[in-house]
């Protein structure tokens, strides 16, 4: 499905929904601790939305087992929570949760390090991705093209020696999980889909130490590396408006 204008009520769904998905997100950044297993996380996550009167999004959805992602290290987005896997001292973990409301979707991710990081190029990896991010979402308006949000965030980036994912990317979002058209993270201004006022889309870039190159476990959800890089994925539902964008899933938009 190709992502429509979003009806008022339905934008009033969907910052109800993301407000929400924020909330969760916060707290789940907290209790990301050395000696945590990423079953927890989830349990937690569910709780918490269930309290809030929100539906997780995640959960069955193509038959995914969970209601969050948890990816560590060099597995760069879909990683299943498992009471087996523990946090051990300066594990990036990425935490990707969507969120249902009346019928509407939010989507977004962060990356946070467990316990003490192992080196300042971690830090700057996830600085610099969630500032990618955020760059992408400053040239977003109605009007804008997907290659001017791609190629905002490919430049960024530019001079760090980073990989940019290209086989995953943002996407439109709301009545789905994932609507057409599709956001890259790279490309060229003035190229790709118009994008209009009231459409809602996900913009989420995926970086990593080494290469672009990806591949699937065997699990045949995880998302991995090939080169075995470390990575980080940061993620914003945001709705398009004439003047720029509303950021849904922040607690402060």
């Amino acid at each position: 499905m190709v992502t429509k204008p979003k009806k008022p009520s339905e934008i009033r769904a969907m910052r109800q929904s993301g407000k929400m998905l924020a909330t969760v997100l916060d707290l789940l950044v907290k209790k990301v601790e050395v000696g945590v297993n990423t079953k927890e996380l989830a349990t937690i996550a569910a709780k918490e939305l269930r309290a809030l009167g929100g539906e997780p999004s995640f959960l069955g959805y193509q038959g995914f087992p969970d209601v969050l992602c948890v990816s560590i290290n060099d597995e760069v987005v879909h990683g299943i929570p498992n009471p087996k896997r523990i946090l051990r001292e300066g594990d990036i973990v990425g935490l990707d949760f969507g969120v249902t409301y009346n019928g509407m979707i939010t989507d977004s991710a962060r990356s946070v390090i467990a316990g003490k990081p192992k080196g300042e190029v971690h830090v700057n990896l996830l600085k610099r991705t969630e500032e990618a991010m955020m760059t992408g979402i400053s040239v977003v308006r109605s009007g804008v093209r997907t290659g001017d949000i791609g190629n905002a965030v490919q430049e960024s980036l530019a001079g760090y020696g980073y990989g940019i994912v290209r086989d995953l990317v943002g996407h439109g979002v709301g009545h789905y999980l994932h609507e057409e058209p599709n956001i890259p993270n790279y490309g060229r201004a003035n190229t790709g889909p118009w994008l209009e006022k009231d459409m809602t889309i996900a913009i989420e870039p995926m970086v990593t130490l080494g290469k672009e190159a990806v591949k699937v476990a065997n699990d045949g959800w995880t998302i991995l590396t090939v080169d075995g890089s470390w990575s980080a994925h940061f993620e914003h539902t945001v709705l398009i408006t004439d003047e720029g964008a509303e950021i849904l899933t922040a607690l402060n938009s």
